[in-house]
């Protein structure tokens, strides 16, 4: 009876690996439960390569959660079938040598995020470029390492690119992105926020190429003004979506037309900050009836 028993006893490791365990199980545990599950037994390490070699995402799909060093760089080293990376778990300590292997050997990557890698240079950038000709999605937020050159390369290499986020890449000047608006012709989401050294000069090329153009995000780009912005209402059909906030030179009579389109700003019209300001002055809102 006992052998019969012991016969029909199935364990873990018996179910079909990817058929069952990678697609259905491992899929959703954390990573700290895939590293510690590598150590259990040789069985178990294999298995779990065999998962990350044949993972689509990175990060995304981890929960934000902190990813170390060593279990990024063994983990994802003969992975060639990645299409979403992000990496904002790792800004503490990637660098070029730990990214440019995985960028080399996954070249059909589609969305990339490096936002916050503050240790990275223009060479991970110019790699994703060359390496990944069907990107769509790039998170550059605060990666105050790009520079013209690298953003070039992208523009040149990565035609179909749909979002780019540029906030705080204050190397970046006008050049630079009328360069990237007339390369990247389906733009749909741009972010050029926190940028000093952007004009109405880019803002005017991003509309006049970019006419998918949903949402642009130009918060604290102190020298843009009203001449760009009634130049993206003009070019723009599709705008859902603009960031103004900051921008002391823009003021609602280029935002107004932007308004009656139903576009989403982030700068409430003046009538209402004055109704903000007086309840916060009086204690209530005054009545006013707007209409004539």
């Amino acid at each position: 009876m006992d052998e019969e028993l012991q016969a029909r006893q199935c364990h873990l490791l018996d179910l079909p690996w990817e058929d069952v365990l990678v697609p259905h199980i491992l899929c959703y545990l954390p990573l700290q439960h895939l590293v510690s599950l590598q150590r259990v037994s040789r069985q178990f390490h294999s298995l779990i390569q065999v998962y990350l070699n044949n993972c689509r995402t990175f990060g995304l799909s981890l929960g934000g959660q902190y990813i170390p060093k060593e279990a990024f760089c063994s983990m994802l080293k003969d992975n060639k079938v990645l299409q979403h990376l992000a990496l904002q778990s790792c800004s503490d300590w990637v660098t070029d040598k730990e990214l440019l292997p995985v960028i080399g050997q996954n070249q059909h990557l589609q969305r990339v995020n490096l936002s916050g890698c503050a240790s990275l240079t223009r060479h991970s950038l110019v790699a994703v470029s060359l390496s990944c000709l069907h990107l769509q999605h790039l998170g550059l937020a605060h990666c105050e390492w790009v520079d013209s050159l690298s953003l070039r390369s992208l523009a040149d290499h990565c035609g179909v690119l749909h979002s780019i986020d540029l906030t705080a890449c204050r190397q970046l000047k006008d050049d630079a992105i009328c360069y990237l608006a007339k390369k990247c012709l389906k733009l749909k989401s741009l972010s050029l926020a926190v940028n000093a050294n952007i004009t109405d000069e880019s803002v005017e090329e991003v509309a006049k190429n970019c006419r998918d153009l949903e949402r642009l995000d130009l918060t604290g780009c102190l020298r843009v003004r009203n001449q760009s912005i009634r130049t993206l209402a003009e070019y723009c059909p599709k705008l859902q979506s603009l960031m103004v906030n900051h921008c002391h030179n823009v003021t609602e009579s280029s935002l107004e037309p932007l308004r009656k389109r139903n576009v989403v700003i982030d700068v409430e019209p003046p009538l209402q900050r004055a109704l903000v300001l007086l309840q916060d002055v009086l204690g209530f809102a005054p009545f006013i009836n707007l209409q004539i």
